[in-house]
């Protein structure tokens, strides 16, 4: 029987059960990282909301899936005690529209993407496969069984478009 972990706002979670789906909703300015080892079939799911911690360092220390710079090596931390190996992560990310900010004056769903490009590059490493913004919410889906990372936009009927395969060849 298939198990859903639901995957809040400012959240994270990581699982090796291969009968799990990660799944968080409504990513609008916020960003979806999902990380995936398919040689032990463990991933986990981040929906982060801002891009930097120095705005509230006390609340990154409570909840470091607020913020890109403390949530993504809060989930590589915890894929890794599950045995993950950093370097053969696939990386799949989505959201980072500007659904609330008509005006475009604080860009926040760009911020966060630039925000994690520049963390992963620093780490040397590469996001895999990514929907990222425009002015449509997304919800975002990794089964650990498969490695499959599916989203279902906002306002599109049908099947859920699959973002990411497993394989580390495609």
């Amino acid at each position: 029987m298939e198990q859903k972990i639901i995957v809040g706002i400012a959240d994270l979670a990581v699982s090796n059960n291969p009968t799990a789906t990660l799944v968080t909703y409504a990513l609008g300015s916020c960003l979806g990282v999902a990380i995936y080892d398919p040689v032990i079939r463990t991933g986990g799911l981040l929906h982060v909301m801002l891009p930097d911690s120095r705005l509230d360092a006390a609340k990154a220390a409570l909840q470091p899936g607020i913020f890109v710079d403390t949530g993504v090596p809060a989930l590589f931390r915890a894929a890794c005690r599950l045995g993950a190996d950093k370097h053969r992560l696939i990386i799949s990310v989505a959201g980072g529209a500007e659904i609330i900010d008509d005006g475009n004056l604080f860009n926040l769903g760009a911020q966060n993407h630039e925000a994690l490009v520049r963390l992963f590059k620093e780490h040397s490493l590469c996001i895999r496969a990514e929907d990222v913004g425009g002015r449509i919410n997304r919800t975002m889906h990794l089964s650990l069984a498969t490695g499959e990372v599916r989203l279902k936009i906002s306002g599109q009927p049908g099947e859920t478009p699959l973002l990411c395969k497993n394989s580390t060849t495609t």
